[in-house]
């Protein structure tokens, strides 16, 4: 699923980040690496997403949050 499909207020692991490499790499200097944790605060209509990860609340487009894929939580623990 991509991050801006997920719930307000669910928390899921980022599985991978596939958008251009420049932000890509600037996305892993802020924490939203793969198997880190991410809590969606808030969505837009237009794809935006508000979401806290590592205690930092970042806000991305469209673009970047069709390029984020996350997996529920409870489902990676059903997996172990």
């Amino acid at each position: 699923m991509r991050l801006n499909e997920g719930k307000v207020g669910s928390t899921y692991i980022v599985k991978s980040v596939a958008v251009k490499e420049a932000v890509t790499r600037r996305l892993e200097a802020l924490g939203v690496n793969e198997m880190t944790p991410v809590t969606i605060l808030n969505k837009k209509g237009s794809g935006s997403v508000i979401f806290k990860v590592r205690g930092t609340r970042l806000a991305v487009g469209k673009t970047i949050s069709d390029g984020i894929t996350i997996e529920e939580v409870s489902r990676i623990k059903e997996e172990q």
